[in-house]
């Protein structure tokens, strides 16, 4: 985990006084301070083993929101692996998902589809490294580019590997259509953190709004949802519906926020959000025609993802009012050693687990399928279901080499140098996540460049991720050379 999301759990809240000016926003004072806020840890702390770094944890952390975002992202990858119904036949690869062919499962998202989960979590988690570095006066500018490098770092090594490995493959007699399906394919996990790092860029002015409105923040972004959504589905204007995008997600954001500060574990509250929430979904999809599923189907004619509507974020209530049900209990089970130090070494390489989920389940197809490995029965018979065990296990252990090959990049690396004073800094890291941002976004809908097919868009997708992360000074191989000048 990153060092401003481990000083979150460790240090006090600043008072409403101090918090209200947003300091920091841009300062020119953040220049001294970038250091104090990556590097206020003991010393050595980063070159410690995940025992020593679990007994260092303070006792004010709250150690739930770190397993919840392992088991939320956990959760998203056996989804995938679950969801993906495969088959090779004459020579080609047929790909469906299990949503489309079995419309029963599409209850069953109400409860897997759990990425809202990890925005809370994420809502949680910056408000409280958000205040900790406002309190110590670092900039806005620094803050964002710290908390950027743990999501841009991987995704660069991400994106660069498989930007080279499909043009290789067609060098060396790859079926350019084979490699642009499996691309396809691996860029989906992607797109969550195109718009994750919009959040987490829009968590000091919300957060401000926050302080200063309270639960009339969550309010009006709810009531911007609903009007969204009459617009694009009661006029038939669906473009309007791309700021959803905005108004749900900054509202799920908003549920860490009230987390954070202790409006949601008031006695019932967790209850009534959770049968609230629950109640509203089932008069949406039986009332007023929002689809059942929570996760986009390709086929369908309306999304609760592709963008975003009420129903999702009445999905996010009801999951954020059961899980602050079992935060007590989850707490004090994760103040065992041995289960702490478990979770700290799971968030140590979740970004690389999350990324990497869909090129394992590829080459698990490409393995088990077109050899005749694995037996092909039809679709939801009984040997279909009892063969998925075997399927994502073999997806797991295709996961292996990549997750050790790779989870270097999610490691500490050197200080970035302290960003530039006032609003000259403050619009160069904007731009930076901005690009970075619609990179991702391009990547996960348009997948990789490959010889012989289309070239253009997927290019200007790897092109925005490289400038944006430049202008957010994020190195991909931090980590290695900071390692090894660490060990030597």
């Amino acid at each position: 985990m990153s060092a401003a999301a481990r000083e979150a759990g460790s240090r006090p809240e600043p008072t409403a006084a101090k918090s209200r000016a947003l300091p920091g926003f841009p300062t020119a004072r953040g220049k001294r301070t970038l250091r104090g806020m990556v590097g206020r840890t003991p010393a050595g702390l980063r070159r410690q083993g995940a025992k020593e770094l679990a007994a260092a944890t303070p006792a004010t952390r709250n150690r739930y929101a770190d397993l919840l975002r392992v088991v939320s992202i956990g959760v998203v990858v056996l989804g995938h692996w679950l969801m993906a119904v495969l088959a090779y036949d004459d020579g080609k690869f047929i790909g469906r998902n299990l949503l489309e062919v079995a419309t029963w499962t599409h209850l069953l998202t109400w409860v897997f589809q759990v990425m809202p989960i990890f925005f809370i979590v994420g809502g949680f988690t910056n408000a409280g490294s958000w205040r900790s570095a406002a309190a110590r006066e670092v900039s806005y500018a620094d803050w964002l580019r710290a908390r950027s490098t743990r999501l841009l770092g991987p995704a660069l090594v991400f994106v660069a590997f498989w930007t080279v490995l499909p043009m290789l493959g067609v060098a060396v007699g790859l079926p350019s259509g084979m490699a642009r399906v499996g691309g396809r394919e691996v860029a989906l996990p992607i797109w969550f953190l195109a718009v994750y790092l919009l959040t987490v860029a829009a968590a000091p002015p919300l957060l401000a709004a926050h302080r200063r409105y309270g639960l009339r923040v969550i309010v009006v972004l709810t009531a911007g949802v609903m009007i969204v959504d009459a617009v694009r589905y009661g006029l038939d204007q669906g473009w309007i519906g791309a700021a959803n995008y905005a108004f749900v997600w900054l509202g799920v954001l908003e549920l860490g926020f009230l987390w954070k500060d202790g409006a949601l574990t008031r006695r019932a509250v967790p209850w009534l959000m959770a049968g609230g929430g629950l109640s509203v979904l089932a008069v949406l999809t039986t009332v007023l025609d929002y689809p059942v599923s929570m996760i986009g189907l390709s086929h369908a004619e309306r999304s609760n993802t592709l963008p975003p509507t009420l129903a999702l974020l009445a999905l996010a209530v009801w999951q954020c009012g059961a899980m602050l049900i079992f935060e007590g209990p989850a707490n004090r089970w994760l103040e065992r050693p041995r289960v702490w130090v478990g979770v700290v070494i799971a968030n140590s390489m979740v970004m690389t687990f999350y990324l990497w989920n869909m090129t394992a389940a590829v080459l698990a197809a490409v393995i088990l399928l077109p050899t005749g490995l694995a037996p092909q029965p039809e679709p939801l018979t009984t040997a279909w279901w009892v063969l998925r065990l075997g399927w994502i296990t073999a997806c797991a252990v295709c996961l292996m080499p990549f997750l050790f090959a790779f989870r270097w990049a999610e490691r500490p690396g050197a200080t970035p140098p302290p960003a530039r004073a006032g609003w000259t800094g403050l619009a160069t890291v904007l731009a930076g996540a901005a690009l970075a941002s619609a990179g991702m976004a391009v990547v996960a809908a348009a997948a990789f460049p490959v010889q012989g097919e289309v070239v253009a868009r997927p290019a200007l997708g790897v092109t925005c991720l490289v400038v944006g992360a430049l202008l957010l000074h994020v190195d991909p191989l931090s980590p290695l050379r900071h390692r090894r000048r660490s060990l030597g």
